[in-house]
This record gives C-alpha cells, sequence and structure tokens, in this order.
C-alpha cells in the first residue's frame, strides 16, 4: 500500500510576520471602527493581500502563535484565510527556560515534533541561526526556518524565497 503524499507543512507567526511593528509607519488596511480592529487596532495593520498569496503557496498553512485559535476568529477573516490548524503549546515553563539558556525560541521544539518528519517551513520574526542548527540536528526531513523582519512583516522577498523552498521540498 502506497502512502498519501501530504503538502509541506507552513508554521505561521502572526505577530511580527502578519503585523509588522517597528518605528515606521505601517499602511493601515481596515477603519478603526471596524469590529476586529476596535478590538485590538494593531489588526489594522494586516493586508488582506497575504491571504491569496499563502493560499497560493503549495502547503499546508498551521498557525503558530500565541494568538492560538482567536488567529482563526480574529486574523483569518481579515486575509480570506479559512480556520487552519493551530499548534498547542506545552504549559511547561521549566522548559522554556531551558531553551532560553541554550539560545533557542521557545516554540523550536514543539514545532519540530508537531511536524513529526514531515518537511516544513516556519515563519517567524524571532528565529535564530541557534534554531536552524538545532531543527537541521533533530528533523529529519527538510526544513526552513525563515526569519521575517517584524518591522517590515512578509514581503516579496519572503514570499519567493518560502515559495521556492516549498516547491523543492514538494
Amino acid at each position: 500500500m502506497t502512502g498519501v503524499l501530504r503538502r509541506p507543512l507552513l508554521f505561521l507567526d502572526v505577530d511580527g510576520p502578519l503585523i509588522p511593528f517597528g518605528p515606521r509607519e505601517h499602511p493601515t488596511h481596515r477603519s478603526s471602527s471596524s469590529p476586529e480592529v476596535a478590538s485590538n487596532p494593531l489588526l489594522a495593520r494586516v493586508d488582506p493581500g497575504h491571504g491569496p498569496r499563502l493560499l497560493a503557496l503549495p502547503c499546508e498553512l498551521v498557525w503558530a502563535t500565541t494568538w492560538m485559535d482567536d488567529a482563526n476568529e480574529c486574523v483569518a477573516p481579515l486575509v480570506g484565510l479559512p480556520r487552519l490548524a493551530v499548534v498547542t503549546w506545552p504549559d511547561d515553563p521549566g522548559a522554556e527556560e531551558r531553551d532560553q539558556r541554550q539560545g533557542l525560541h521557545w516554540k523550536t521544539r514543539t514545532l519540530v515534533a508537531w511536524a513529526a518528519g514531515r518537511p516544513f517551513a516556519w515563519l517567524d520574526d524571532e528565529i535564530t541561526d541557534r534554531d536552524r542548527a538545532w531543527v537541521a540536528a533533530r528533523h529529519p526531513g527538510p526544513a526552513l526556518a525563515h526569519r521575517v523582519d517584524p518591522g517590515e512583516g512578509i514581503t516579496d522577498a519572503d514570499y519567493r524565497v518560502l515559495g521556492e523552498w516549498l516547491r523543492a521540498a514538494a
């Protein structure tokens, strides 16, 4: 029996990649009177153009954010994404402290475990070379840990890198 070929995963963070931060002014894409923006004014920075671009990528999108399922409730509708799977973070402060002492992002171990050997890309604004090395040493499949500049959010250049990698991994 042959196995089902599954597309690579794309672990997607919200703060930084989809909601850019930084000293420069960011365009707003929604009126401050919209219900989503009224609950969180930073949501006005979410570019609705990300939805179609993300959906066009050859991957399975997964929220990897502290927004948890709120990403499905608040962010997904703003960009036109369907409900996505959500990575659940373990409640283990000791592990988080250990990872920080090792210079690892607190998400790294969980994402590698969640991928369970599947190819994955991870977009986040806090990824370091230490995370990349840890993933390379412990994940048996292809993986791309791509840092997004939080001052800019996901750019055309990020989409190019991600698209090329996903097509090669698929």
